[in-house]
């Protein structure tokens, strides 16, 4: 009989002020409110220490660059530092050179930090270009984390479909880029940030409800992952962190396996 694997990828995009400045927002309150991504940082590498955990943080060049210290504590503790592009702005109406800037500049910052590129990539807003899946491969990444196909299962990125209004979809050929997919339901972002007019849930039916998600892999799949996508500077509020380490203990305790991003796609892969 087959070995039961469900596997959970905890996953951090370190945006800190690069969210805001990409949106024009540099004054000082809404920098403030990336500033504290860094504090949050260092209470959650010391939570993912006592538990023995590793996880991935898809940083921009921004943070990188902005925060050294606080990107290599991040690398020095053994967790994946994944690519989330430069200025983290979404690649989806740029040009295929300035996307392909995003991601040289992005791989730049990166292996000043750890001394190699990234293998993962997330895109800022969670948006792809026409010309994505072939700049990433391009540039030698193994898998992207971006797309919504699935909830469990990492499958093969399409490229080239062709959209055209009033007719079927003409599906284009699945690439080598492997995708490990996401969800907006297990995002902290739209349940607790503040952000225009929304957010700022309570824990409680947020926690029970990426439990559920869990619970629901258990019982249909005999191999899944799990990816939840937190933001240090969202998470890291003391309740929030409080509600963090309440669903490590009790994915813990159901058997959850807690991988890093590109440690999922290549159990997966090694499947396939």
């Amino acid at each position: 009989m087959a070995r039961m694997t469900h596997l959970v990828s905890l996953t951090f995009d370190f945006d800190t002020v690069a969210l805001w400045l990409a949106m024009g927002q540099t004054t000082p309150t809404p920098l403030s409110r990336g500033e504290f991504g860094v504090v949050a940082a260092e209470r959650l590498l010391r939570l993912f220490e006592k538990y023995e955990i590793k996880t991935t943080w898809f940083i921009p060049g921004i943070t990188l660059d902005t925060y050294p210290d606080a990107c290599r504590a991040v690398a020095q503790a053994g967790h994946e530092i994944a690519h989330h592009g430069y200025d983290h702005v979404s690649p989806q109406g740029l040009t295929r050179q300035e996307e392909r800037d995003q991601l040289l500049r992005g791989n730049a910052a990166i292996e000043r930090i750890c001394g190699q590129a990234a293998r993962g990539y997330r895109s800022p807003a969670w948006d792809l270009s026409d010309n994505s899946v072939e700049l990433l491969l391009e540039c030698g990444f193994v898998y992207d984390s971006s797309l919504m196909g699935h909830d469990y299962l990492p499958y093969r990125a399409r490229h080239k479909d062709h959209i055209e209004p009033g007719k079927p979809i003409e599906f284009g050929p699945p690439s080598s880029l492997w995708e490990l997919p996401v969800s907006w339901s297990v995002d902290d972002f739209p349940h607790f940030e503040y952000f225009r007019g929304g957010g700022l849930r309570p824990v409680s039916g947020v926690l029970e409800n990426w439990l559920d998600d869990f619970d629901y892999m258990i019982e249909n799949f005999d191999w899944g992952v799990l990816t939840y996508t937190c933001h240090p500077f969202v998470i890291g509020r003391g309740h929030r962190m409080k509600m963090l380490e309440r669903l490590l203990e009790n994915l813990l305790a159901k058997g959850a396996e807690f991988v890093t991003a590109e440690a999922a796609v290549a159990a997966y892969a090694a499947r396939d």
